[in-house]
């Protein structure tokens, strides 16, 4: 019998959780557009720049290679579109002037300076940070929100993928100020594992989606920070940057003395004005391999043991009418599994990440039922066959995938071509 274990965050770790799906509403007519948003002078590409339709909620991100894919309903093709990326200069055009494919975007990095006022309200970046995080600034949105999101988990095992998930969900985003959890439900969906890569051991996610949303900090400040553990970090001023052309505050943060039961660090990105949360990039720190193993383990065989060897996050805000809402969020682990009476360990990568497409207030109160919710412990185990239809997400839009998930999906499609062949000659033969 196969055995397996499923990845947990623990208590104080960003909680792994379930992925599903739900969508706003679906538009039968649109133009889509592709292109790739690159450093205007080191010709660099730019993962995760966002790519938004004026005057509506509509946007998508680019993905590891820079590439996007855009699909924009047809009565909203006279619109422009930015495209933001933090510590650049926000580029706007009118979608008429763009190609539909291979359209090459520019973006120039901006030298940010603040002035004395700025500078001196804020000497001490601690007393910054505990005023953005418990005073919740900006990142209050006052009623709940739908959203639709684009959601892709990958499991590799060196460099090769052995799992692929994608789904579209619709999100019942809760106020940050209220404690009640968001709820998502699945909508469209396809999956693809293959077990022969993962030998006796099944590495799966708990949680999918809800994986990724629990980096909203804004929202689940516990999963970062407590208002105890905070103390146990110092905080430093970086040089500023610029997002959509707002100044923004950049600080540094890392544990005092590593006392803390799990200890982060990175950097954080508040808005000078508002004070709101812009991004945050950060990592736990791994370094101790008897405090951290099985860290992220929630089972496992008793004759394997679960190094985790690096674990990376990221989240990203977007300003809209004064507020800012969650927009996107990535998590990456890497960990070594080793098992018993096997002469080599097996190295595995999961990453998974959510971006929001589409999203509207919910003036009229609606809830997702009971019956449709995900569960944050549910595991998706959903059977391949979108995989081979290329026009699965129609009107959707997505993360573009990068080559080396262009390539597994082409893989996925091969293999049920055979599937079909095969079960055409078994029916020949039959007959």
């Amino acid at each position: 019998m196969e055995k397996s274990y499923t990845l947990k965050r623990c208590a104080s770790t960003l909680l792994l959780v379930l992925f599903v799906l739900f969508s706003l509403s679906a538009q039968t007519e649109f133009k889509e557009y592709h292109g790739k948003v690159v450093d205007g002078r080191t010709n660099k590409t730019i993962e995760a720049a966002n790519l938004s339709i004026n005057n509506t909620n509509i946007s998508t991100i680019t993905n590891s290679e820079g590439e996007f894919s855009l699909k924009v309903p047809n009565n909203y093709l006279d619109s422009k579109v930015a495209v933001s990326f933090l510590g650049y200069t926000t580029y706007v055009v009118l979608l008429s002037e763009l190609s539909d494919d291979n359209q090459t975007i520019e973006l120039y990095e901006v030298i940010t300076e603040l002035s004395a006022v700025n500078i001196a309200a804020y000497k001490n970046a601690s007393n910054l940070i505990r005023k953005v995080f418990f005073g919740k600034s900006e990142n209050k949105d006052e009623e709940s929100v739908f959203m639709t999101a684009f959601y892709r988990e990958t499991i590799k095992r060196r460099n090769r993928n052995v799992s692929l998930t994608e789904a579209v969900v619709n999100i019942l985003k809760q106020p940050n100020w209220t404690p009640q959890r968001d709820d998502i439900q699945l909508g469209k969906a396809r999956k693809s594992t293959d077990y022969t890569r993962l030998d006796t051991v099944s590495v799966k996610l708990q949680g999918g989606p809800f994986s990724t949303m629990y980096l909203d900090i804004m929202k689940y400040t516990e999963y970062l920070f407590t208002e105890e553990s905070i103390n146990g970090y110092d905080f430093t001023f970086d040089k500023p940057s610029t997002i959509n052309n707002r100044a923004v505050f950049v600080v540094d943060f890392s544990p005092k003395n590593k006392q803390l039961t799990v200890n982060y660090s990175g950097k954080l990105f508040i808005d000078v004005e508002s004070l709101a949360l812009v991004s945050a990039n950060y990592f736990l720190d791994l370094s101790n391999r008897d405090k951290t193993k099985n860290l992220l383990v929630k089972s496992k065989p008793r004759d394997v043991e679960v190094y985790p060897l690096e674990a990376i996050y990221k989240v990203d805000y977007k300003q809209k009418d004064n507020n800012w809402y969650y927009s996107y969020s990535n998590l990456s682990l890497t960990f070594k599994v080793n098992k018993k009476r096997q002469l080599f360990n097996k190295v595995y990568t999961l990453s998974s990440e959510m971006a929001v497409t589409d999203w509207e207030v919910n003036s009229t109160g609606e809830k997702i039922k009971n019956k449709d919710k995900l569960r944050p412990s549910v595991i998706i185990t959903d059977a391949i066959s979108g995989f081979s239809d290329p026009n699965f997400w129609g009107e959707y839009n997505l993360i573009e995938p990068d080559k080396s998930i262009e390539s597994a999906i082409d893989k996925i499609r091969k293999n049920i071509e055979k599937e079909k062949d095969r079960e055409r000659k078994k029916n020949t033969n039959i007959k």
